[in-house]
């Protein structure tokens, strides 16, 4: 299998992030018959099915295998643009993982040069949210080139590079500790105390909790603010007590408009920088550093001056 259809890879991709074979088209902008048609000729090409075609569609796991393939590809296809001076397809895009409470603090100002220099060059980058427990799946199913993630073994064929430890801490609104917890959060009334919880995926209640009072599993009265910004707002409002990365709360701390509880006591959450060797990068070094190496460079230099 040699020589696989440049064309019939970025249909693939295509797919891979609209889910549909319209959404494709448009992006594309070409026909759903020509989508269909490039499709099925790099299915020819490998000789496995690659989608299924299903509502909303889903690759196969040798699909997924050519989609690393397919965007390594486009940062590579970036990259040369750039070192040639010219403009980037309009929809090319870099896309990589974050979880939500680094992207409400710290790496949209890492990732700002390079989103400046972009901006000219005509080149994009995509930001896909999830929890840092998982955002280490979407670089391992070919979805996104690099992902900030709480795993620090590298997946075969990519670098991984430490960026720092978020601190988490609970807090709650003045008003709240006063009318819920006058005496303070203790192990005989965290149960019937509302917790603030992003999402089910969100575990830093439960740890805090454990942490704190010494107890297995424990269970909460959760409420679900699935926004960073929202629930940092939800917790200056009084709606529960919420554990959220101090680099976010500390000026609210500072103003008064949170009260810490337990300030000793933190979840501290490592993170890494995941990113795939580019196929370019075991051949020579380009002149100038490729894209995804300044993205993970940029990230690792905003993590350390946020993170420490």
């Amino acid at each position: 299998m040699k020589d696989l259809d440049s064309a019939g890879l970025d249909c693939l991709a295509a797919l891979a992030d609209e889910r549909s074979f319209e959404r494709a088209a448009q992006r594309l902008s070409v026909t759903q018959s020509a989508v269909s048609q490039r499709l099925r000729s790099l299915e020819a090409q490998v000789g496995q099915l690659l989608v299924v075609r299903s509502r909303p569609l889903r690759l196969t796991e040798a699909g997924k295998v050519l989609l690393r393939f397919a965007r390594q590809l486009q940062a590579l296809r970036t990259d040369v643009a750039r070192e040639l001076g010219a403009r980037t397809a309009p929809n090319e895009r870099i896309p990589i993982a974050v979880n939500a409470d680094s992207l409400a603090t710290w790496v949209p100002p890492a990732l700002d040069p390079v989103v400046q220099a972009g901006l000219k060059e005509g080149f994009g980058l995509e930001l896909i949210v999830d929890d840092q427990d998982f955002t280490h799946e979407w670089l391992r199913q070919g979805e996104v080139l690099g992902c900030v993630s709480t795993v620090r073994q590298a997946l075969r064929g990519c670098t991984v590079t430490p960026l720092g430890v978020m601190r988490y801490v609970a807090v709650a609104s003045p008003a709240f500790m006063r009318e819920r917890l006058p005496r303070g959060l203790d192990a005989g009334n965290f149960s019937s105390t509302p917790f603030l919880v992003f999402n089910r995926k969100d575990d830093s209640q439960a740890l805090w909790v454990t942490k704190a009072f010494g107890v297995r599993a424990p269970r909460l009265m959760e409420r679900y603010v699935p926004s960073s910004e929202a629930y940092v707002r939800a917790a200056c409002m009084g709606w529960g007590v919420g554990v959220a990365p101090e680099l976010q709360l500390r000026p609210l701390i500072e103003s008064g408009q949170l009260v810490a509880l337990r300030p000793e006591l933190s979840i501290d959450v490592a993170l890494y920088w995941h990113q795939w060797k580019l196929m370019a990068d075991q051949v020579s070094a380009p002149p100038r550093a490729a894209l995804l190496d300044q993205i993970g460079h940029a990230l690792a230099a905003g993590a350390k001056q946020a993170l420490g």
